[in-house]
């Protein structure tokens, strides 16, 4: 009963939400950018969760072709976090955001000298980059992103959403698995 509850529960957060929040900003898509089942994942470079769990996401991606992974970054669990996740959102517009992503969560946690050095690794263009992370539209696709996470009842990283589930905390593969 309590499960019908809560499934409900996340069924109405959802309504309205669900279309904008599984919408991703141009190029913050892991895997299949047409796939037909989506999962979101909300996200901050310095949650070491998050981290954790990007080997279990690389896997679903690796075996559902038709999984499209919708990235939203709400930074704030550090003071580098919005800058990583600014230059994250830059990566997506030059088509390198996974590549980015898993150079920064290749690393212990985002400062200056480790943002520039994934970026380097994603292939960046930095100046370009620099000048887009910069900018009031990447400002406010950040914001719309904790937005949605506050309006889902979503108050850490990582959280998930995956058709009407809403799922918060580290979960690993199996879980995320019987999601999907």
């Amino acid at each position: 009963a309590m499960d019908n509850l809560q499934r409900k529960a996340n069924s109405e957060r959802l309504t309205g939400l669900r279309s904008e929040v599984e919408r991703p900003f141009s190029g913050a898509v892991l895997g299949n950018p047409k796939g037909k089942i989506t999962l979101v994942e909300f996200s901050d470079f310095a949650c070491g969760y998050c981290r954790k769990s990007v080997e279990d996401v690389a896997r679903l991606v690796k075996e559902n072709p038709e999984l499209r992974v919708v990235m939203r970054d709400i930074p704030f669990l550090s003071e580098q976090s919005e800058a990583a996740a600014r230059i994250g959102l830059a990566a997506a517009e030059q088509g390198k955001y996974a590549r980015f992503h898993d150079a920064m969560f290749a690393i212990v946690r985002p400062d200056p000298k480790t943002i520039e050095a994934a970026a380097k690794a994603a292939g960046l263009d930095l100046a370009k980059a620099r000048e887009a992370a910069s900018s009031e539209r990447i400002g406010q696709e950040i914001a719309r992103s904790v937005d949605h996470a506050r309006q889902l009842g979503s108050d850490g990283t990582p959280s998930w959403v995956v058709g009407d589930e809403l799922i918060s905390g580290a979960v690993w593969y199996d879980r995320l698995a019987e999601a999907i």
